[in-house]
């Protein structure tokens, strides 16, 4: 008897575990189950940041792209719309020339249309590299196009003549001087 006794208390007992192992084996996956969710949640959520992130700068490379060919396409713009003015001062000055036949008031009207384009593009940054005849060659400014004998013992090894101005641009040499010089 006590056996039976002892039976049914130890099966009470394996009962009892059974369903407070049952009950917390169901709370944890009820646990589990709220954190798988908010885990889920949380990648939709990073997702979305990703994909609006990746959008936003997709568009910022597009718009960058564009507006870099039209800043390369419009570049000239502005000096092209500054020297407007002395295209219209030179078509005055063939229509003047065909009318009158006065020399003097041609050479000026040239003289001032000359200017007025200098004028213009000194305004842009544009300076022509000096006279440099009678000075040693400098290669960072010059462009040696041939050697002559030196008409004087002083311009040997110097430049002799210039053939064509050498220009900058904000301070960068654009054009090379040409320059003849003496030996």
């Amino acid at each position: 008897m006590e056996n039976e006794k002892l039976e049914k208390e130890e099966m009470n007992n394996l009962d009892k575990n059974e369903s407070s192992a049952a009950e917390t084996s169901a709370a944890e996956n009820a646990e589990n189950k709220d954190e798988k969710e908010d885990l889920q949640k949380k990648a939709e959520e990073l997702n979305d940041k990703y994909l609006r992130l990746y959008s936003d700068f997709d568009n910022y490379r597009k718009r960058t792209q564009r507006e870099k060919v039209e800043l390369i396409k419009f570049a000239g713009e502005e000096i092209i719309s500054a020297l407007l003015p002395v295209i219209d001062d030179f078509d005055r000055a063939i229509k003047n020339m065909n009318e009158n036949a006065d020399f003097n008031s041609i050479k000026e009207g040239i003289e001032l249309i000359h200017n007025k384009f200098l004028s213009i593009l000194k305004s842009k940054g544009l300076e022509n590299i000096e006279d440099s005849r009678g000075k040693e060659l400098n290669v960072e400014m010059h462009e040696a196009i041939t050697q002559i004998e030196a008409p004087s013992h002083e311009l040997k090894g110097k430049i002799v003549d210039e053939l064509e101005k050498g220009y900058k641009l904000n301070g960068k040499v654009i054009r090379y001087t040409k320059v003849v010089t003496g030996i």
